[in-house]
């Protein structure tokens, strides 16, 4: 599975930026798609992930009610809109992609393909 993760910038604290993951390349409707980040000189961490033929979904605790994780089918999309971003937010973001069977996970290492990160700046 190829990923490609798009729309990081630089945002003023309070404010939002939605990223998108595009899939391809052996995808299957019934794996999990998740969001991570890593800051600098900190481990990578997971955000949010959903789950693609259902649409569930699970957060960490230091996003929930700010982030919200979504899918869009025809194009294998799935986006991640973040509202009420805070300087603690900065990172560079990377989507991912699990088989069916890790939904729950928050492991990066139990994620088998990983797209190339995106840079999510908040500036307070």
């Amino acid at each position: 599975v190829q990923l490609q993760a798009s729309g990081g910038g630089l945002v003023q604290a309070g404010g939002s930026l939605r990223l998108s993951c595009v899939a391809s390349g052996g995808f299957l409707t019934s794996d999990v798609m998740a969001w991570f980040r890593q800051a600098p000189g900190k481990e990578r961490e997971f955000v949010a992930a959903i789950r693609w033929s259902d649409e569930e979904s699970y957060y960490a605790d230091s996003v929930k009610g700010r982030f919200t994780v979504s899918k869009d089918n025809p194009s294998i999309m799935v986006y991640l809109q973040m509202n009420s971003l805070k300087p603690e937010d900065t990172a560079v973001y990377y989507c991912a992609a699990a088989p069916s069977f890790r939904f729950g996970a928050r492991n990066p290492r139990v994620f088998s393909s990983w797209g190339q990160g995106t840079q999510v700046t908040v500036s307070s």
